[in-house]
């Protein structure tokens, strides 16, 4: 009896569990027991997936702890972890049964304390001016009058107000508002979104793009400012073709924008100022500049007005200069008949001897020397060199006609020889030459007869031999001959041939 109630081996009546039921017990234990929690620590490996998971540690200087963000997380986190800052994130622990592992999913990511803050932000500060983002010769200059003006800010805020006051006092232009976030989680992706979206305006088109961005928000903490020093918003603003000034806090308060930014302006009513000039000092100046350009060419032409006055009077009268020309042509003009007159009698005289030596026996004379000379050169035009030159080309076309007939004779007998040639090798080649040899061919009529049963049917039959036809049928009354012609050479007989075809 007391071997039926003893327990020989102790644990025998435990319950068994398959492994997965272990597991799913231990996961439902640790997630019932801790539910949602706050862990503080450092953090350590930092990996992003493939697919978009994003898998870190949080670690103390003795224990580490798995964490895990899915994809969909990761944009409503306020502050990505980074290896080596010090954080609290919140979450829910869970475990992972295929590798008997628990791990932690953060849903939220806070940096713990401000001295971690600074020592991120001087991490960033350091790694984006190693890029030259901060170098001075990137920055753009400022338009001097902007015709449109894009503000990126909260719509709800002081701040705006502000910037459209200033604006309106000094100088009022055309000013686009995006509305952004300007703290929390969504403040740096939305701020970064609106740089990008007015540099992809189009000039002059229906919303027509800015020609400067203030990116302003009022005071506040590190931790309230802490959207305008992400890295997206700093490399956005590196990126942008448009002017920007920002206007980020206080005048004590720096971020990343603020190094990266073409101009920084300690508030955002100081911004608006940067932006544009005051109206009425422009005007003033402008009304000053008139008046000084006024004053300018009233006393350049009282000057030049002085200058003419001296000048003029260190000049003749007008009557003065006209006094020497005007005698000079009264002379000429009582000199004027009788250089005419002079002029005539001279142009008779010299007409008068030109006509002296025009007389008929000068022309007689010299047409007599033409003619003489005329004769000289027909005496020189002889016959002599034309005969001479036909006589050339004459003995020149006979030496040609003799070539001409050589050739031709020449041609004519290679021409002969050639047909010669070919009529001996055609009547090597006729049947004629077969046929003095002994050889015959059978027709009927007009037909050749070439075996025996052909030759039994024919009612006549001819039989052409070397010398003439002899016709062989019931109505051949004689033999009937051909005019014989003449007879080849002939060849030697070889053995075997035949005298006829019978």
């Amino acid at each position: 009896m007391s071997d039926l109630l003893d327990d020989p081996s102790p644990g025998q009546n435990a319950p068994e569990f398959s492994v997965s039921e272990i597991s799913g017990e231990i996961k439902k234990t640790l997630e019932g027991s801790f539910g949602r929690v706050r862990v503080r620590g450092e953090v350590g490996r930092v990996f992003k997936a493939r697919s978009g998971h994003l898998y870190y540690d949080i670690k103390d200087d003795r224990s580490v702890l798995a964490c895990t963000t899915w994809k969909g997380q990761i944009s409503g986190l306020s502050v990505v972890p980074e290896e080596g800052l010090e954080v609290v994130v919140t979450g829910r622990l869970t475990a992972f049964g295929g590798q008997s592992k628990y791990n932690m999913n953060v849903d939220e990511v806070a940096v713990a304390g401000q001295g971690a803050l600074m020592a991120l932000l001087e991490k960033r500060k350091a790694q984006l001016a190693s890029e030259g983002l901060f170098a001075p010769e990137r920055k753009k200059p400022l338009p001097y009058l902007p015709q449109i003006i894009g503000v990126v800010t909260s719509p709800s805020g002081a701040v705006i107000r502000d910037i459209l006051h200033r604006l309106r006092d000094r100088f009022p232009r055309k000013v686009l508002v995006w509305p952004v976030a300007v703290q929390g989680s969504n403040c740096a992706p939305e701020v970064a979104r609106a740089i990008e979206g007015f540099n992809s305006l189009s000039p002059g088109g229906a919303l027509p793009r800015p020609d400067l961005i203030i990116v302003a928000r009022g005071g506040g903490s590190i931790e309230d400012l802490w959207g305008f020093n992400e890295e997206i918003v700093a490399r956005a603003t590196a990126a942008s073709q448009i002017p920007l000034i920002s206007a980020v806090g206080h005048e004590t308060d720096t971020t990343l924008i603020d190094y990266v930014s073409d101009l920084r302006a300690p508030t955002p009513t100081a911004a608006a100022e940067h932006a544009v000039p005051v109206r009425l000092e422009l005007l003033g100046w402008v009304e000053n500049q008139g008046a000084r350009m006024a004053n300018a060419t009233s006393r350049a032409v009282q000057l030049r007005r002085q200058r003419l006055g001296d000048v003029a009077r260190a000049l003749p009268r007008p009557d003065t200069l006209l006094e020497t020309p005007r005698q000079r042509l009264d002379r000429v003009s009582d000199r004027l008949p009788n250089a005419l007159i002079a002029g005539v009698q001279r142009r008779k005289l010299t007409l008068s001897e030109r006509a002296a030596s025009l007389r008929p026996a000068t022309l007689r004379s010299l047409v007599e020397a033409r003619k003489d000379r005329l004769k000289n050169l027909s005496s020189r035009l002889t016959l002599r060199p034309i005969q001479q030159d036909t006589a050339r080309k004459r003995d020149a076309l006979d030496r040609i006609s003799k070539r001409l007939n050589a050739a031709q004779t020449s041609r004519i007998e290679r021409h002969a020889d050639r047909l010669s040639a070919t009529a001996r090798q055609l009547e090597i080649l006729s049947y004629k030459a077969t046929l003095s040899r002994g050889y015959a061919v059978v027709r009927d009529g007009d037909a050749l007869v070439t075996n025996t049963l052909r030759a039994r049917n024919a009612a006549v039959l001819s039989i052409e031999f070397a010398d003439g036809t002899v016709e062989i049928g019931a109505s051949a009354a004689t033999p009937k001959k051909t005019a014989p012609k003449p007879a080849a050479p002939k060849p030697p007989k070889t053995p075997g041939e035949q005298g006829s075809l019978f």
